[in-house]
């Protein structure tokens, strides 16, 4: 998924991109509002999440958030370090999508661009309608919870259809073990990890599609979108 970072510190945002390109994240940075503003023009691809630090030199991050709603609906999470009430309510009014307040952790930056993410998913990155997700020769029907490859169906079990499911919300991003546990065991549970392990070792032999789901070391999984 492509980030758009909005920082002026070149410090803070080299340390950071660093980070996130490693969770599978394509970062551009933007130095400035007016830069955040270039980067957003119609004619440009799309960003997934744009991540507004602001504390910008040119522009209010306030004023740049409004603009940058009025141009795109790409999610915005600000970035700043006023934690008061009225602020974030301000900025969400403004039509952030969320609102992190320095010093964050880390792991919960990551979660929460996954949480806003998931919210918008483009129906011409997926292949995805309301009903259905295509991704090449596999087809993922969500309201039946039935998945064929090349039009044979493959009998999946509850979790494996879940965690096949939320893969392919983001084909390409990377989903860490501690989200995909959360989201399809409903737990925090650190033993639940081996469970994972066989799902997706399950998951990757029913649909005979051993790369589909590719192991990022030491991070999570992501879905490896396949040819048509």
């Amino acid at each position: 998924m492509r980030l758009l970072l909005v920082e002026d510190d070149n410090h803070v945002a080299a340390a950071l991109s660093a980070v996130l390109a490693r969770h599978g994240f394509d970062v551009t940075h933007a130095r400035s509002g007016e830069e955040a503003l270039q980067a957003l023009v119609p004619e440009s691809d799309g960003f997934g999440v744009v991540l507004l630090d602001l504390g910008l030199p040119d522009q209010d991050g306030y004023e740049v958030c409004g603009k940058i709603r009025k141009r795109t609906s790409t999610p915005v999470i600000m970035v700043t370090a006023r934690s008061d009430v009225r602020s974030r309510i301000h900025g969400l009014n403004l039509g952030a999508d969320d609102y992190v307040v320095k010093p964050y952790d880390t792991g919960e930056l990551l979660a929460r661009i996954h949480a806003v993410s998931r919210r918008t998913v483009h129906e011409e990155a997926t292949g995805a309608t309301e009903t259905q997700v295509l991704l090449g020769p596999v087809r993922i029907e969500l309201p039946t919870r039935q998945v064929s490859v090349n039009g044979t169906p493959v009998q999946l079990t509850r979790k494996e259809f879940d965690l096949l499911a939320l893969l392919a919300q983001r084909p390409g991003v990377v989903f860490r073990r501690e989200q995909i546990i959360s989201e399809v065991w409903r737990t925090s549970w650190e033993g639940t990890g081996r469970t994972l392990e066989v799902h997706v070792a399950s998951l990757r032999s029913k649909l005979r599609m051993p790369a589909l789901i590719e192991t990022v070391r030491g991070v999570g999984y992501r879905l490896v979108a396949p040819a048509a």
